[in-house]
């Protein structure tokens, strides 16, 4: 069977911001969970049973995460290439603001290639860790809407809002 299908395209020009600090990476590791909690998309739908409406189902993750993001995904594949040879921890955090992403799900379906966001954090080579992740809104422009822009503006924001509250100082590019 085939389908028929019509191609778009959109080019955008991505921002990489990498944090060197001087953090060990198993305490930034840990403070960055602390600070966003896991919930799975099955937790998802059972609370939102709960709490009966979408509202007071984002209200109730904001007393539970303050930065307004929880994590939907993790994986720390330092664990698995160490039998490649490198022997660097690592772990990579998926996490989404379910406040800002229902807007801009509302508004193009397609946004949610970025929303999640995608946090990366590995040992440095010499001491310290590195926090990696791209700046929402450069992405997120690559839509042409101004709501969807406006949302990826709170993205940086709330990010940005993040890394202060890990201890670490708000990247020049999330700053506002």
């Amino acid at each position: 069977m085939s389908y028929e299908a019509d191609e778009r395209w959109a080019d955008y020009q991505a921002r990489r911001v990498e944090l060197v600090t001087n953090a060990r990476f198993e305490a930034l590791a840990a403070a960055f969970e602390n600070a966003v909690p896991e919930l799975s998309d099955a937790a998802a739908l059972t609370r939102l049973a709960e709490d009966g409406d979408w509202r007071a189902f984002t209200r109730g993750l904001a007393w539970e995460a303050p930065s307004g993001f929880v994590r939907v995904w993790s994986s720390h594949p330092g664990q698995l290439m160490s039998a490649a040879g490198s022997g660097r921890p690592s772990a990579v955090w998926l996490i989404v603001n379910y406040a800002i992403a229902a807007r801009l799900f509302r508004h193009d379906p397609a946004t949610m290639l970025y929303s999640p966001l995608r946090i990366e954090a590995h040992a440095a080579a010499d001491a310290g860790t590195v926090l990696a992740f791209e700046v929402p809104s450069a992405r997120l422009r690559s839509f042409e809407t101004n709501k969807v822009t406006q949302a990826g503006a709170e993205l940086d924001r709330a990010l940005g809002d993040l890394v202060e509250d890990l201890g670490l100082p708000r990247p020049a590019a999330l700053r506002r």
